[in-house]
């Protein structure tokens, strides 16, 4: 689709692109001392911002739920977000440009091995508040209780702090917080594949959607989001294909 007036307004309502970055996802996002924020979802922002022609404002956020509640709120006018019904109540998502796993984490000596034992009465799991992980367990779980740290990346602290039975998050976070801490494991099989896309306020022209929906169609297809992966060192993560995922499998 051709950029016109109407679209790059829809999108600069204040002038500038303003971008959501939730830095409490690693593959995405990172803050980085000497240059600010930086990832595959800046650098999509960046690119996007070049193609409107426009000046590029990012709005940083420590969790996925603050930085969808911005784009929600059109206090942002992009977002890199979780594909999850949730959400789709007020973003306009596009198809997922990344693909990432989700894990459960438990201790060395616990008696869980396989993720059918996870959702029993007895169990409790800590996810990060607002995240991926925490809108579809809440979904899906029947009998064990959720327990929420305040972000993604403090789940493991919670989870010891607590003494639960469970961690669930992106598997290369807890791969991450297991070597640091020593005694736990991941178990062997994801519970879900996580859908990440760009989103804008579903309030913005259904040009303005089909517009971004082309922006990362095309990022996939030239190269340019594999060529962000290896950039910034993200391993684990895959580029998404042409066609929806489903969010778990």
């Amino acid at each position: 689709m051709a950029l016109t007036p109407a679209i790059r307004d829809a999108f600069t309502p204040t002038g500038k692109l303003r971008a959501s970055i939730n830095l409490g996802n690693p593959i995405l996002a990172h803050a980085d001392d000497a240059q600010g924020a930086q990832g595959v979802s800046v650098d999509l922002a960046r690119e996007f911002a070049a193609l409107l022609g426009a000046e590029l404002e990012l709005i940083v956020f420590d969790t996925a739920g603050k930085s969808v509640e911005a784009v929600a709120a059109e206090q942002a006018d992009i977002g890199f977000f979780a594909i999850d019904p949730v959400r789709g109540a007020d973003i306009a998502f596009t198809a997922a440009y990344v693909l990432i796993e989700g894990f459960y984490l438990v201790k060395q000596d616990s008696p869980i091995t396989s993720n059918a034992q996870v959702d029993i009465a007895q169990n409790r799991i800590v996810v990060g508040k607002g995240s991926a992980y925490d809108l579809y367990l809440t979904r899906e779980l029947k009998q064990a209780t959720i327990v929420r740290a305040p972000s993604s990346p403090t789940v493991v602290d919670t989870f010891l702090k607590e003494r639960a039975e469970v961690a669930a998050g992106v598997k290369q976070q807890l791969e991450s917080d297991a070597a640091r801490a020593g005694g736990l494991r991941l178990l062997d099989q994801r519970f879900m594949v996580i859908q990440q896309a760009m989103g804008l306020p579903k309030s913005r022209n259904a040009d303005a959607a089909t517009f971004l929906s082309d922006f990362v169609e095309q990022m996939k297809s030239c190269g340019f989001v594999a060529a962000a992966l290896k950039r910034h060192g993200i391993k684990g993560a895959s580029v998404a294909g042409p066609v929806a995922y489903s969010i778990a499998d």
